[in-house]
């Protein structure tokens, strides 16, 4: 399986979370799947990688051509695919994925998640997506999520189109075979 995993490419995230990272990738990689990224050598990107290639997993790397610079990309990948924009690098992880998760990060990650999850909900995408809540760094977010249903801009129907754990076991089986039922309102709840 095509593994998208989404994420931070901030040298300045805390060492949990590169801990976390390196060992997503890892556990990725021995339950036999291939890493698809956004290339980046820092961050949970540059830690997930890591964590992959050490636990002998393909990695491919998907990146605009203007990051090609110094510093900025994993220099381990077995595949490296050039974009001329964001957008088309956006787009070929979504086409090469079988499954999306979303791991701690910036403006550039949320985008990324809130595209997938919108397509999603259109349903022009039937793939999986977890969010790896590492320390509940998501909490905030999905307690918006929450006051848009509440406020009735949202169906909470919607949360049964991802699955939240900051467990990596429990966010790798869902990716795997996806339950039925994935997050509930109440649940969100009792994230205050």
């Amino acid at each position: 399986m095509n593994i998208c995993v989404y994420g931070a490419a901030s040298r300045h995230i805390g060492e949990n979370f590169s801990s976390v990272g390196h060992e997503l990738g890892y556990r990725l990689a021995k339950r036999g799947h291939s890493l698809i990224f956004g290339g980046g050598d820092n961050g949970m990107m540059g830690a997930v990688a890591r964590g992959t290639h050490d636990g002998e997993g393909h990695i491919t790397s998907i990146a605009p051509s203007f990051f090609n610079v110094d510093g900025v990309l994993y220099q381990l990948c077995d595949d490296y695919i050039y974009t001329d924009t964001m957008r088309q690098r956006k787009q070929k992880m979504e086409d090469m994925s079988d499954a999306f998760i979303v791991s701690p990060g910036g403006i550039g990650t949320f985008e990324e998640f809130f595209e997938i999850f919108t397509l999603k909900q259109l349903g022009r995408l039937e793939k999986p997506i977890a969010i790896l809540n590492t320390d509940g760094y998501y909490d905030p977010m999905l307690e918006m999520l929450r006051h848009t249903v509440e406020a009735k801009f949202m169906s909470k129907e919607n949360f049964e189109l991802f699955f939240v754990s900051d467990d990596i076991d429990k966010v790798l089986d869902y990716v795997e075979a996806p339950p039925e039922l994935s997050f509930d309102i109440e649940d969100l709840r009792r994230l205050k």
